[in-house]
């Protein structure tokens, strides 16, 4: 499904996120120094924020176009977003916080126990977020979005805390719910691995602007 992006304007503290892109790609990475408007463009996606200009479509779907005065929100977007706070509920069990939302979905595609069975979380259910390991939340996390149905998934350095050898698993898994579910992704990295071993596409934002574009696989991040 393709994203679009047209005409896209926001003003931040020290520069304006201003681009046009078209993403098509089953993952695209987002990459660029901390500051660089990652975080932004996707919570303009989600809905989060309120642009000054833009045209964003997902499929044939019009989500914000500010020369029209419309503006879907958030809720009715049909996007799961990983943030980097994970915005879990600490009060809230695993299970509940993955049934947060879900059980009111009487159109949802996505069940519970394919979701829990991929990503491995199954014992971990009636336990309270407190008492799981970041690699563990970040599964939750992930499986709370994709419990949402969502059309696109927004995942924000998800692995960005994380030691090596949990990174290569937590990538393992995002492969596995690439192949499952065929959710387009868009992926926020500043780590060009990231990049290399999950994206298909990838964008280089650097204050607000598309620097570089082009395949993941061959990327090379640029020199600072």
């Amino acid at each position: 499904m393709k994203l679009t992006l047209r005409n896209l304007r926001l003003p931040l503290a020290d520069f304006t996120l201003a681009l046009d892109a078209e993403m098509s790609a089953p993952v695209t990475g987002i990459f660029g120094p901390s500051g660089a408007g990652k975080t932004s463009l996707l919570d303009l996606i989600a809905g989060l924020r309120r642009p000054d200009s833009a045209h964003i479509a997902l499929g044939e779907t019009i989500l914000t176009d500010t020369a029209a005065r419309l503006f879907i929100p958030t809720h009715r977007r049909a996007i799961g977003y990983v943030p980097q706070d994970l915005a879990l509920f600490p009060h809230l069990s695993v299970r509940r916080n993955l049934l947060y939302g879900h059980d009111a979905k009487t159109d949802a595609t996505i069940t519970l126990d394919p979701v829990v069975e991929i990503v491995e979380i199954g014992s971990l259910l009636d336990r309270p977020i407190s008492a799981i390991s970041g690699g563990e939340k970040q599964r939750v996390a992930l499986a709370r979005a994709l419990l949402a149905s969502p059309h696109l998934l927004l995942l924000d350095e998800p692995l960005a805390s994380l030691d090596h050898p949990l990174k290569r698993r937590l990538i393992s898994y995002l492969r596995c719910i690439r192949e499952e579910f065929k959710i387009p992704m868009l992926y926020v990295a500043h780590d060009p691995e990231e990049i290399r071993a999950l994206c298909d596409e990838v964008i280089v934002l650097e204050k607000g602007r598309i620097t570089m574009s082009g395949s993941a696989k061959e990327f090379a991040a640029p020199l600072s």
